[in-house]
């Protein structure tokens, strides 16, 4: 390549764009900004169809030439190439860097390569686009729109080039063995006639004696994850109070197959003992049932965007909570997608790697995983798992404990409720939105009252569930108490307003008021105690009648 002519065709036709950038660079440049403006200008490549972008030092923005003294020792420059693999998706760096002279002034151009097809380029984990010519987070209409190009990409199944067999524990393969013949007991004899390359083939971990990025990530020594850099294989077990202060934690890294376990054994899965008297509930039972926390963790594990960087997260609460987080969008959108589907996935990020964890007995086939964690905590009445979903990660809290004995998860024990029912009243228990037709299918079998967003359970249901009190406590009770502070108060400073009285009764009516209805609650009150003679106004002030009926 003619570099001189490629930098005077630059500065002859073209100003700053989705895949030019020039930087003064006068004597520095900021490592990690490099690394930003490498994602984005790959990243751009790719959406309008060309095969490079260029970053050029040396060149101010109005396309005057200034020259750059960054990185003078050609070695450390070419450097550059390497240190910005160690972070970036599957290593992707510079195709090259050239120097030249332009009026006797130092530039340096960095050729960057287009995204491959169906490969957004994270840097440090994050993905980076541009607006014209200002660098920003990649959205996430690009990002998908690059991940469609190419749905067969797996970087599972991708050749870790400088492994070897010495790089895999055996106390791992050994493990994987004795799971492999519980999958498969037919094969129990067999299997102990294979040597360890036999075995890792016919268990797909290895593909034709190589060693894959599966195969280091559930079975690779601890010493071995620097292979699969710039790839994460670390799961954080991270251990908080109530007040979201850590308390211990400790780090997991390969095999994975062994840190499963390691990571379960941490987890203080203490007895909880129900407080209601009432019969249809266990004296006592786990936190958390044994299925969930293997499946919650299981799915990170197969799930996880791996060419993002990020590691997976498990935060236990000592107030009986757990949350996993893994890095990656979750493929089939909306968790209601998979509750209602209850069936295999179609399309699977890490394909690979998810068939190696069902032959090792890890995870299952028929992909009712999800939904049985929501059976399982709705028969113990514990809120349902609460999936929160963004386009880069996804976290699942489950609750260890119930809350308040409210209203939804006491009506899993009703028989004839569906779990959809019982996903929308948990819910209206938790506060969450409903959009109309849901709110629809609860008022169709009379399970709640009210209007969005103040909707609360019926009275039928909460004389099912014992909890007439609350009920009535929401819909008046309040007014005798609305009433006692009026009176008290009059008694006491002789005269109010009912902006006085808004103020000392607003914020302790029930939530499921709004503003403006728990004004007229007060409203109603005071006319309610002038009808029965107790009050009277005198303009816009009350007092106390001086014949007060008591």
């Amino acid at each position: 390549m003619d570099i001189n002519k490629k930098l005077q065709q630059f500065l002859s036709t073209n100003d700053e764009n989705e895949i030019l950038e020039y930087k003064e660079a006068k004597n520095q440049y900021d490592f990690d900004k490099i690394g930003k403006y490498f994602s984005s200008l790959s990243n751009e490549a790719n959406l309008i169809g060309k095969s490079e972008a260029w970053l050029v030092f040396g060149i101010k923005d109005d396309k005057s030439v200034v020259g750059t003294n960054f990185r003078t020792d050609t070695k450390a420059l070419h450097n550059l190439k390497a240190e910005v693999a160690n972070h970036t998706t599957n290593r992707i760096t510079f195709k090259e860097i050239y120097e030249t002279e332009l009026d006797g002034k130092r530039v340096v151009l960095f050729q960057i390569p287009s995204a491959p097809l169906g490969l957004p380029i994270a840097w440090k984990g994050h993905y980076y686009g541009r607006d014209s010519s200002e660098l920003q987070p990649l959205n996430l209409e690009e990002l998908e729109r690059i991940r469609s190009q190419n749905s067969d990409f797996d970087w599972s199944i991708q050749i870790c080039e400088d492994a070897t067999n010495e790089d895999l524990s055996s106390e791992a393969i050994q493990k994987a063995r004795e799971l492999y013949a519980i999958k498969n007991p037919k094969l129990a004899d067999e299997i102990k006639a294979w040597d360890d390359t036999t075995f890792l083939n016919k268990a797909k971990i290895t593909i034709k004696d190589k060693i894959t990025n599966t195969a280091i990530l559930l079975l690779g020594k601890s010493e071995s994850e620097y292979l699969l850099s710039p790839a994460v294989a670390q799961i954080s077990w991270i251990l908080k109070d109530k007040d979201n202060i850590a308390k211990d934690y400790e780090h997991f890294t390969c095999p994975f197959i062994l840190s499963l376990e390691a990571v379960y054994n941490k987890i203080r899965n203490l007895k909880y003992r129900y407080m209601d008297g009432n019969s249809l509930f266990p004296q006592e039972v786990e936190s958390y049932h044994p299925f969930i926390i293997r499946e919650a963790l299981n799915n990170c594990i197969a799930h996880q965007d791996y060419t993002m960087g990020g590691k997976i997260n498990v935060v236990e609460f000592e107030d009986r909570k757990l949350v996993f987080a893994n890095k990656g969008a979750f493929i089939p959108q909306t968790i209601e997608n998979v509750l209602k589907t209850d069936a295999p996935e179609i399309k699977y990020r890490n394909k690979f790697l998810a068939q190696a964890m069902i032959n090792l007995n890890l995870i299952d086939t028929i992909g009712s995983g999800i939904v049985k964690m929501f059976t399982i905590q709705s028969k113990k009445y514990f809120p349902l798992p609460e999936y929160e979903l963004s386009n880069d990660s996804v976290k699942v809290t489950i609750e260890g404990k119930v809350l308040d004995m409210n209203y939804a998860l006491k009506l899993a024990s009703v028989p004839d409720l569906s779990l959809e029912e019982i996903i929308l009243l948990d819910k209206v228990q938790k506060g969450h939105s409903l959009s109309s037709d849901e709110v629809k299918v609860l008022k169709a079998k009379n399970l709640i009252e009210g209007k969005r967003p103040n909707l609360h359970i019926s009275s039928s249901v909460a004389k099912y569930t014992n909890q007439e009190d609350e009920y009535i406590k929401l819909r008046g009770i309040d007014d005798t108490y609305c009433q006692s502070i009026i009176l008290e108060y009059l008694a006491k400073f002789k005269n109010a307003t009912r902006a006085d009285f808004e103020k000392i009764l607003l914020d302790k009516l029930p939530d499921v008021l709004d503003e403006e209805q728990k004004k007229n609650k007060v409203k109603n009150n005071l006319q309610a105690l002038r009808k029965s003679g107790k009050i009277e106004p005198e303009g816009r002030t009350w007092h106390l009648s001086k014949t007060k009926k008591v």
